[in-house]
Formats: structure tokens, C-alpha cells, sequence
């Protein structure tokens, strides 16, 4: 059974994998093409949702067929990122790991209870 519950990331990684090598789309598979698909397909994601009150979400949420929606554009957004970590050979679980171990230095649960406003950054820390 495929859940989250009895699914490990590299359970997807290999079906992923798997989906791709039988069509033979390993060439289309590079890192800024499976970028920009997330993109698409997070904005697809994010339509759903466009300009919707709290309410209207909450009530859309009720209706089976947007869960569907939801759950369908979730899914594309899930298996492009599932794709780019494996084409750029970057294992997500420590990726994840590593940024919210970061966002909690950034973020002190102390400092921001109930409250979200970025941080004053002096200088970028990007090399590129």
C-alpha cells in the first residue's frame, strides 16, 4: 500500500524513476526542466485557490471533487520534486532536515509565538 504511513521517499524515488525509464524521459529529466514543471505546477496548485476567502477555501475543501483537484495538482508538484532531487542527487529527508534545523536558529520559537515577520539579514550567505 502506497500511504504515507508505508511510503519512504525513496519508495517514490524508485516508482518515479521507474515511470520515467519506461517512457524514456530520463533526457527531459534535468534539473531546470523539472524546476520550472514545479513552478507550473505549483501555480496550477495555487489557481484552485485564487482568490478565495478563508471560508470559501474551508467549504471548498468539503467538496470531493476540488479535493480531487487539490490532491491531483499536489501530487504533479510532489513528483517533479521527487524527480529534481533525484537528478540533482540531492537526498531530500536530509535536505529537509538541514533547512528546518536552520529556520529554527532563524526563526526561535521564542521570538516568533503567533507571529511571522522575516527577520533583518545582513548579507546573503549565496555563493552563486
Amino acid at each position: 500500500m502506497m500511504d504515507d504511513a508505508h511510503t519512504t521517499i525513496a519508495d517514490l524515488k524508485l516508482a518515479m524513476g521507474e515511470f520515467v525509464a519506461a517512457r524514456q524521459w530520463q533526457k527531459f529529466h534535468r534539473p531546470d526542466h523539472l524546476a520550472k514543471a514545479i513552478s507550473v505546477e505549483a501555480a496550477e496548485l495555487l489557481e484552485l485557490f485564487l482568490w478565495l476567502s478563508p471560508q470559501e477555501v474551508d467549504e471548498k475543501m468539503a467538496n470531493a471533487d476540488f479535493r480531487q483537484a487539490v490532491r491531483d495538482e499536489l501530487a504533479d508538484v510532489m513528483t517533479f520534486l521527487v524527480s529534481l532531487s533525484d537528478a540533482a542527487n540531492i537526498d531530500i529527508a536530509t535536505a529537509v532536515r538541514d533547512k528546518m534545523a536552520r529556520n529554527a536558529a532563524k526563526y526561535p520559537a521564542e521570538k516568533f509565538q503567533g507571529v511571522y515577520h522575516r527577520p533583518v539579514i545582513q548579507e546573503s550567505n549565496r555563493s552563486f
